[in-house]
């Protein structure tokens, strides 16, 4: 360890930690609502069905009928893949360059949210769950609206909160 006093090393982390930690909530809470309100008003399910479908993937098809218990489980997986997926942005822009410009450029972030959002939607569904759920996906209506909706969903309040334009907050 330097021999700064940890007060500085403090401050020198600080910001990207905040930003982090904003991408997260953002996403959990904007990602869960959006996925939320597709499933009751849209697809005529409840919110514990869509989060305990989520835990399914880890759980197997019995989490569907775990109650509130294994929609609980869901929730926590939802928050920790919104989390996952702002630490991976978070190194992205801190150790490219190039994504560092794009950001700054005029409409900047749209442009990266509407790349980086859809891209996790993909990596999700058709690498990470079928790879834990042992099944292969379904690309379908669904799925297209997933797509398009992990841009501002997703893609937009993690670019959005890590951006180092938005450093400029902190």
């Amino acid at each position: 360890m330097s021999s700064q006093p940890i007060s500085d090393w403090f401050v020198m982390i600080s910001p990207p930690f905040s930003r982090f930690a904003r991408a997260g909530v953002a996403t959990a809470i904007i990602d869960g609502l959006f996925s939320s309100i597709l499933s009751v008003v849209f697809y005529h399910s409840t919110v514990t069905r869509l989060f305990q479908g989520v835990a399914s993937v880890l759980l197997g098809p019995d989490a569907l009928g775990g109650g509130t218990r294994t929609a609980a489980i869901g929730l926590l997986m939802h928050v920790g893949v919104a989390f996952g997926w702002s630490a991976v942005f978070l190194l992205l822009v801190t150790t490219s360059a190039w994504i560092r410009r794009v950001l700054a450029s005029p409409l900047g972030p749209i442009k990266v949210a509407a790349i980086y959002g859809p891209f996790v939607w993909m990596v999700m569904s058709l690498v990470v769950i079928p790879f834990l759920a042992h099944r292969p996906p379904s690309i379908n209506f669904r799925w297209w609206v997933q797509f398009v909706g992990h841009a501002p969903c997703v893609g937009l309040p993690i670019v959005a909160s890590i951006s180092p334009v938005s450093s400029r907050r902190d």
